[in-house]
């Protein structure tokens, strides 16, 4: 495995954790967010922008890249990494999220799963194996098992079918990267399902436990259920899993939600939230976001947070943001999402001192006080 993970803090509280993350492509200290980068890149901001702000680790998209520009593309440029210009760390997802999202395109059979290309209509069937494979050639630092995504409100008996099948591809998966780790350095995660009954959480938690592979992540949060379920259901999915291994919860990116899984010991997240908030008016500052939208910043001067040292809220005011907003200027989008991923990179930097110095329950209980959404 090309993936070490080493603890430096636990919280005198809270089940919180600081940490290093080696991987393949440089190491990234934890709890890390990471960017979504779906099409190859993170949307409205340059890798050199990435750099800038500090982060070591984006997120792509393995349904969206193999579809558009395709394998070969990737592969004849000699992997992601150079495709993109991008010489940090990067996780790919399964697509088991676009098949969870794009239910009218997709048929789940035991062997795989057969869609319509939301592109061309084309038809193609991914397995497991495939999936690996796909990320394998595409040269990710971490990838995902091909996984079955449930919705909030089904009934037992359907998130059931979905964590049998959700197993069978872990141990498909698992089988086909260990036979093809000469391919690759990349790193296989499983995902634990179970939907929002707790006896199949339990269920997919003993058995990813047993599974030898460096990480884990969970998934089937925040798919529309309400916060505190959320956060029951988190605290449960992640309480026993194996110190030694890092957490990756999937799709969460608001500080609220970062926040608490954090508070329960995950160690990584990711979340289009940041930018694609940020290209619809929404920037975030310490004391909650502001609709840069409103008519009340037309004349507003000042930065978006002065507490923000961010190269964006040094050199622009409010009033000009809401000016290239209206005006629907790139540039507004560009200057939006640089500073919300900054925020964010922030927040981040925050919470492991205070995890640190055993000040994070603290800390968490006076930033949301602060910070009105």
């Amino acid at each position: 495995m090309s993936l070490k993970f080493n603890i430096l803090h636990h919280d005198t509280i809270t089940r919180a954790r600081t940490g290093l993350l080696e991987l393949p492509h440089g190491t990234v200290e934890t709890p890390v967010f990471m960017p979504v980068g779906t099409n190859g890149t993170v949307k409205g901001v340059t890798k050199d922008n990435l750099k800038e702000i500090g982060f070591g680790i984006i997120l792509s998209n393995t349904y969206h890249l193999y579809l558009r520009p395709g394998l070969d593309v990737i592969e004849k440029a000699g992997g992601l990494h150079k495709f993109i210009n991008w010489d940090q760390n990067i996780l790919t997802d399964s697509g088991g999220f676009q098949v969870f999202s794009l239910t009218k395109l997709r048929k789940i059979k035991d062997e795989g799963v057969v869609f319509q290309s939301h592109i061309d209509g084309s038809r193609h069937t991914l397995t497991p194996e495939k999936v690996v494979h796909i990320q394998q050639v595409l040269g990710s630092d971490i990838f995902m098992q091909l996984d079955v995504c449930t919705p909030y409100g089904i009934k037992e008996k359907e998130a059931k079918k979905a964590l049998d099948i959700t197993k069978q591809w872990a141990d498909r998966s698992i089988a086909y990267w260990k036979q093809n780790q000469d391919r690759s350095s990349g790193n296989l995660f499983p995902i634990m399902q179970g939907n929002f009954y707790k006896p199949l959480r339990t269920e997919s938690k003993e058995f990813i436990c047993n599974l030898d592979t460096p990480g884990i992540a969970i998934g089937g949060l925040s798919v529309g259920e309400p916060f505190p379920v959320f956060e029951e259901f988190l605290a449960f999915s992640t309480e026993g899993l194996p110190e030694s291994k890092p957490r990756y919860v999937m799709g969460i990116g608001t500080p609220l939600y970062i926040l608490t899984a954090v508070e329960n010991g995950v160690d990584m997240f990711d979340c289009v939230f940041p930018t694609r908030t940020a290209r619809n008016g929404l920037l975030f500052t310490w004391n909650g976001p502001i609709s840069i939208k409103q008519a009340q910043y037309v004349e507003d001067f000042a930065p978006i947070d002065t507490a923000c040292t961010c190269r964006v809220c040094r050199e622009y005011s409010r009033s000009y943001l809401r000016h290239l907003y209206k005006c629907n200027e790139i540039l507004y989008s560009i200057l939006a999402s640089y500073h919300n991923l900054y925020f964010l990179h922030e927040l981040m930097k925050k919470i492991r001192y205070t995890i640190s110095n055993g000040t994070f329950a603290a800390f968490k209980k006076e930033f949301l006080a602060n910070y009105k959404e």
